[in-house]
């Protein structure tokens, strides 16, 4: 599962760790502890995520929760202010945009595009 937050991105996934547990990883040092402050994040530079921590599944349940009880803005991609991680966003946004048929109209897609360029002008 891709977690797409307003100042995070992460992959969880039941790898290398027990059925009561779930490993969360990150492309980017202190997302995970965005979300999950106290877990001890490995760095490791042999894998396609270099970081991540295993965490009870029960601890990201409510992480998960608490995450959707706090969503208070109109439109996700405005509501991330980090202009990297943003960028990242519209590039998935429009990907997946591809995916959808009739595609969404370009009105919008060029409205993705020059929010994208007014972050990285920041």
């Amino acid at each position: 599962m891709w977690i797409m937050h307003s100042d995070c991105f992460l992959s969880i996934v039941s790898k290398g760790c027990g059925p009561t547990e779930l490993l969360v990883r990150a492309r980017r040092n202190g997302d995970i502890e965005k979300m999950f402050p106290s877990a001890k994040v490995i760095r490791d530079a042999g894998t396609d995520y270099l970081y991540r921590a295993v965490l009870p599944r029960n601890v990201v349940k409510q992480a998960l929760a608490a995450m959707i009880d706090h969503i208070d803005y109109p439109n996700f991609k405005e509501s991330v202010e980090d202009r990297s991680l943003h960028a990242a966003y519209v590039g998935v946004w429009c990907a997946m945009a591809g995916l959808q048929h009739p595609p969404p109209d370009i009105e919008r897609a060029t409205h993705a595009r020059s929010a994208l360029t007014s972050k990285d002008t920041l």
